[in-house]
């Protein structure tokens, strides 16, 4: 319980406090001869009955009061479990990120004594590597396209092309957009990499810069949870 929540209760039960004061204060009074007469003995128990009103009004206010806190309170949690799903959700990929990082724009590479010049297309195999050492070099969000890139995103081979997430990779130059803590530090390494190399091989080279602000799409397809009910089969009969 914060300090702010501590004072508020206190200030309630301290108020409580002094109205059950006053109220034994005044049931404990010595009885007196009352030599008032009727009037003023009525006119006195009036005033009595109003003062008690008034305190049951009060007390009634403060137990509002009180309850309005308890509302907030668990409202308050309500809304600390809905912030940790959206942290959640932007670790797992389901909503757009932006921050620092690099792009990576794969570029064909043309011989010059070629006539005919066909565009060189991207693998799943030189992708899956590309992706590898991305990750392994620092990497936290990875968005290949306009597709978004998350622990069970698909790379195969359909009818001779690349897809990813069920959609067709496009044609190069397409743009590879990466955020990381240390961007600088990944493009040099990125620089020297074993994946710059096989794509080179390929006839295809990297164009990468680090950037202040790189917004990456969410991952808009259907997650399949079999892998999650098999591992927690598979928990279960381990214990």
């Amino acid at each position: 319980m914060s300090t702010k929540s501590k004072i508020i209760l206190a200030l309630i039960f301290s108020c409580i406090g002094f109205m059950i004061a006053i109220q034994f204060q005044s049931i404990q009074e010595p009885k007196e001869r009352d030599t008032r007469d009727m009037w003023e003995i009525r006119t006195q128990l009036q005033a009595e009955q109003e003062t008690q009103q008034e305190l049951y009004q009060q007390l009634d206010e403060l137990e509002t009061t009180l309850q309005e806190y308890k509302d907030n309170a668990e409202q308050d949690q309500i809304n600390t479990l809905m912030e940790s799903v959206e942290v959640l959700k932007m670790e797992a990929g389901l909503t757009d990120k932006t921050g620092r990082g690099i792009t990576i724009t794969i570029n064909p590479v043309f011989e010059e004594s070629n006539e005919e010049q066909v565009y060189p297309s991207v693998t799943p195999e030189l992708l899956n590597r590309l992706i590898n050492e991305l990750n392994n070099y620092g990497a936290t969000d990875i968005a290949i396209g306009n597709e978004r890139y998350i622990g069970v995103t698909p790379i195969r081979n359909v009818n001779g092309e690349t897809y990813v997430n069920n959609r067709a990779l496009p044609d190069i130059p397409f743009v590879i957009k990466v955020l990381s803590n240390e961007p600088e530090r990944l493009l040099d390494y990125m620089e020297v990499s074993q994946s710059k190399d096989d794509f080179s091989i390929e006839n295809m080279e990297f164009d990468i810069n680090v950037e202040d602000t790189v917004t990456l799409p969410s991952y808009d397809g259907n997650i399949d949870l079999e892998i999650v009910e098999l591992d927690e089969t598979n928990e279960a009969g381990e214990e």
